[in-house]
């Protein structure tokens, strides 16, 4: 019997992506019409419209089953519950880098991560790296760009 590995990720996370699902269900009757209305136009095997609304219906249907997939792992975590001096999901990580320079980070899950603006998977490089370290911990990871070192100046839980 096969485990379900749960999807830890933010309450704001799975919000997003009940409403994804909700905007790929009301889109399915759309999709619907699109291919009866080109299957009216007749001969299939030339018609663009037709293959353009199926293709379109597969990608939709493959979205829906992941989404649906996802939302059902799904394990919703509030960082403001969590406490302690390790670094878990969920935390927020001020780092100083080589040059002295601060980075602040949130732990967040796949679906969530956007380096820009301060989010990284626990699945990432880095993240992998900080779990479970502490302040005053140095930390060595390698990225695509080569070897980073840092040291770990704050843990938060916000």
């Amino acid at each position: 019997m096969a485990s379900v590995d749960r999807l830890p990720m933010l309450a704001e996370g799975y919000e997003r992506l009940t409403a994804e699902l909700k905007l790929l269900r009301e889109e399915r009757p759309k999709i619907v019409e699109a291919i009866e209305e080109a299957r009216a136009h007749g001969d299939l095997s030339e018609n663009a419209e037709y293959h353009s609304a199926k293709e379109r219906q597969g990608q939709v249907e493959a979205s829906i089953g992941d989404l649906e997939d996802r939302i059902s792992r799904a394990q919703i975590i509030d960082p403001t519950t969590l406490s302690g001096d390790r670094i878990v999901f969920g935390a927020t990580v001020t780092l100083r880098d080589d040059a002295d320079k601060p980075i602040r980070y949130q732990i967040v899950g796949q679906t969530e991560a956007d380096a820009k603006v301060g989010r990284i998977s626990y699945n990432s490089p880095l993240g992998r790296a900080l779990i479970g370290r502490k302040v005053g911990d140095e930390v060595e990871v390698t990225v695509p760009s080569g070897d980073r070192f840092y040291v770990v100046k704050k843990i938060e839980f916000v």
